[in-house]
C-alpha cells in the first residue's frame, strides 16, 4: 500500500476542527453534528453537507519526512454537468502550503438533480503521500476537503507522529450556509472562515452546512454544547432559498435560537451575521431553483423563483432579512451587550458584485471568499468585537 513503515490510525486526538467522530469498519468519519443531533432530521441534504468535513484538520507533531493518508472518499457527480473539482487535501507547516493534492480511488455518488435522485458506486481506499517533508521536528496540519466526505483510515510515516500539543488559542464557533461551508472554493484553507481564523489567530469549527442554516434547533443546541471563546452565525440567505418561513416565524425563531445559545454561553461574544449580498433575492424571495436553460447547455447556474409582490404578504427577500435581524440585534443588546451586529453587505456589497460577480449567482468564488475572510478578520478580530 505504502512503502511507509510506521502506521498510526486515525483517533480524534490527530483532529481538530469535529465536533464527533464516528467508527466504521473502516477508520473513522469526523462528523460536524453529533449523532442526537443528526437523528433529529433526515434531510439528505444535511446529512451530505454536514459529513463533508469542513474546517476539519488533521493535526500532528513528526520528524518524518514522508507522510501519506489512506482514506475512502466519496465524490460527487452530477448528471448533465461538468466534472467536479476532486476534494482538495492540503498539507501546512503553520502558514506555509507544502503541497495538495487529490485523494484517488473512492466511492462515486451520481447525482440526477431532474430526477431527484442519486446512484452510489462502490469503491476503494486509496492513498495520498507527501514527500520531501522538512527536516525535524514540526507540527503538520492537513486540511481536509471542505466538500468532499471521506472515511480516514490511517497515517503511514518514515518517522513516529504523535497529536500535537492542546491548541491554547481561542475556539471559535461559526454557523452559517453553504458560503461558509466554502461553496465554490477550490481548496479548504481558502474558504473564507479559514481564512479568517488564520488572520485572527484563532482555532475554528466550521458549523456552515449547505443549504442548511435554517434555524434548527439542534443545531443552537449542538452550539450551546460546544466549548467556544466566539460564537457567529450567518443567517438568512437559505431561509430564501428553500422558502421555508415567513416573516411571521422569522423573529421568534431566531430568539429561540440564540436564547438556547446563551443557555450554554451566557457571556460569550456572540456575532450575528446577515446575508452578504445576492441580487437575485435582494427583493425577489425564493425559492431557488436551478436555471433550467442553463442545465441544457451544461452549465449551473440558479435563479429566484419567486414573486417580489410576495414580500408584502410575509415572504422573505434578503433586504427584509437583513433589517429584521438588525431589529432584533437592538432589541436584545440592552440585556445581551455581548450580542453584536454585522451587516453582511460590509462583507460582499453592490461594487463588489459589479467585480466579483457570483459565478453560479448564489456561490462565491476563491477570490470573494479571500475577500470576504479577510474583511470578516478586519471587522470582528482586529477592529471588532472578538479583538477585545
Amino acid at each position: 500500500m505504502t512503502s511507509l513503515p510506521i502506521t498510526t490510525p486515525i483517533t480524534a486526538a490527530l483532529l481538530q476542527g469535529a465536533v464527533e467522530i464516528s467508527s466504521t469498519a473502516l477508520g473513522v468519519v469526523p462528523h460536524r453534528l453529533p449523532a442526537w443531533a443528526r437523528a433529529q432530521c433526515g434531510d439528505p441534504q444535511l446529512a451530505m453537507a454536514e459529513a463533508q468535513p469542513s474546517g476539519v484538520r488533521l493535526v500532528f507533531r513528526t520528524r518524518a519526512t514522508a507522510v501519506a493518508l489512506q482514506a475512502l472518499r466519496t465524490r460527487r457527480v452530477y448528471a448533465g454537468l461538468p466534472a467536479r473539482l476532486d476534494g482538495v487535501y492540503v498539507l501546512m507547516l503553520g502558514e506555509q502550503v507544502l503541497a495538495q493534492a487529490s485523494l484517488p480511488g473512492g466511492h462515486t455518488l451520481t447525482i440526477d438533480m431532474a430526477a431527484g435522485s442519486a446512484v452510489r458506486e462502490h469503491g476503494e481506499p486509496g492513498v495520498l503521500r507527501f514527500d520531501d517533508l522538512p527536516e525535524g521536528d514540526k507540527t503538520l496540519t492537513l486540511w481536509l476537503p471542505h466538500d468532499e466526505a471521506a472515511e480516514l483510515i490511517a497515517l503511514h510515516s518514515d518517522a513516529p507522529l504523535q497529536p500535537a500539543a492542546a491548541d491554547m488559542r481561542r475556539r471559535w464557533v461559526h454557523h452559517g450556509s453553504s458560503i461558509s461551508h466554502g461553496s465554490n472554493a477550490t481548496a479548504p484553507h481558502a474558504i473564507w472562515p479559514a481564512i479568517a481564523a488564520a488572520r485572527g489567530g484563532v482555532a475554528l469549527t466550521n458549523l456552515g452546512f449547505g443549504g442548511s442554516a435554517l434555524l434548527d434547533p439542534f443545531v443552537a443546541r449542538t452550539i450551546r454544547d460546544l466549548r467556544a471563546d466566539l460564537i457567529s452565525l450567518k443567517l438568512g440567505i437559505n431561509l430564501v432559498n428553500t422558502d421555508l418561513m415567513r416573516l411571521r416565524a422569522l423573529g421568534p425563531a431566531v430568539h429561540g435560537f440564540l436564547d438556547t445559545i446563551r443557555e450554554g454561553h451566557p457571556d460569550t461574544p456572540l456575532l450575528l451575521i446577515s446575508p452578504i449580498l445576492c441580487p437575485m433575492h435582494e427583493t425577489t424571495p425564493g425559492p431557488t431553483l436551478p436555471d433550467t436553460a442553463a442545465l441544457a447547455r451544461g452549465e449551473w447556474r440558479l435563479l429566484a423563483s419567486g414573486d417580489p409582490a410576495e414580500v408584502a404578504r410575509g415572504k422573505l427577500a434578503l433586504q427584509v432579512i437583513r433589517r429584521t435581524l438588525s431589529d432584533l440585534v437592538a432589541q436584545r443588546r440592552a440585556q445581551d451587550p455581548n450580542l453584536h451586529y454585522l451587516d453582511g453587505l460590509a462583507l460582499y456589497g453592490q461594487a463588489d458584485a459589479e467585480a466579483l460577480p457570483l459565478p453560479d449567482g448564489l456561490h462565491p468564488d476563491t477570490s470573494t471568499h479571500r475577500l470576504i475572510g479577510e474583511r470578516f478578520a478586519a471587522r470582528a478580530f482586529v477592529e471588532g468585537v472578538f479583538g477585545r
